[in-house]
């Protein structure tokens, strides 16, 4: 891999570029993976035909996702490599808004890389980032992602997913916990199994997510006003569906 261009901003693609340089020094740092320069590389794909704009139903879902997040007794932040990349001053500002751990989960895992990523978090401020026990795993899940910190996920009544593998999304739910995730494509098994799915770009999502959960504390929200209430997921996903067709 070549290090690092200077790229002008005057570039048409200068947003799009500096993502993938992103990931690119993640994969020489041992923070991403290959894999995950593949799966940002389909998302793209998606947000192509989005315009690369965030939309009026992702906006929607980021309300539902907020109130979700607010009224939570325990919320519990998921990273893995591209958004502890892509998001890192979000995920940890998100993490103290809440008085959520930020927890380290991989698909493509290893003991060295969870460390670096804890590590790297931390750099950004992070000051509770955990990472996943071999004596505490999810029922419904065979891939290395079902082991998950006791007083993490496991405790956790919901837990904000970003960039999630559809297996580990559907465990979470049958496990009894409301699922937020960001995804671009509304037709994977990740967006159809969460509770609410943001169709948008990690990147565009996250600042926008941040801002109305300001709001809503500030509003000091509850069960009776929860944009959850009439937020239908499913719906949700066919209108998304229906734009990117138009498109």
């Amino acid at each position: 891999m070549t290090k690092d261009m200077k790229i002008p901003k005057s570039h048409p693609r200068y947003t799009s570029l500096k993502t993938r340089q992103l990931l690119e020094k993640g994969v020489r740092d041992g923070i991403t993976s290959l894999n995950g320069l593949i799966a940002h590389g389909r998302g793209e794909a998606f947000d192509y035909l989005l315009g690369e704009k965030t939309h009026k139903f992702a906006r929607e879902a980021i309300d539902a996702g907020a109130a979700l997040l607010v009224l939570a007794k325990r919320p519990v932040i998921s990273v893995n490599g591209n958004t502890a990349v892509l998001v890192p001053h979000e995920l940890v500002h998100l993490s103290k808004l809440l008085n959520a751990p930020l927890e380290v989960n991989l698909f493509h895992t290893s003991e060295e890389r969870l460390r670096m990523i804890k590590s790297y978090l931390e750099k950004f401020g992070a000051m509770n980032a955990l990472l996943p026990s071999k004596k505490c795993k999810i029922a419904h899940l065979n891939s290395p992602r079902k082991y998950i910190n006791p007083e993490g996920i496991y405790k956790a009544d919901v837990v904000f997913v970003p960039l999630e593998d559809g297996d580990r999304t559907e465990a979470l739910v049958k496990n009894g916990k409301k699922v937020i995730t960001v995804d671009l494509n509304p037709l994977s098994r990740t967006a159809q199994r969460a509770t609410v799915t943001i169709v948008d770009n990690v990147v565009r999502a996250m600042p926008l997510l941040i801002e109305e959960i300001k709001k809503q504390k500030r509003r000091k929200i509850n069960d009776n006003d929860n944009a959850t209430s009439e937020f239908k997921n499913f719906e949700y996903l066919k209108r998304a569906e229906k734009i990117l067709r138009k498109l």
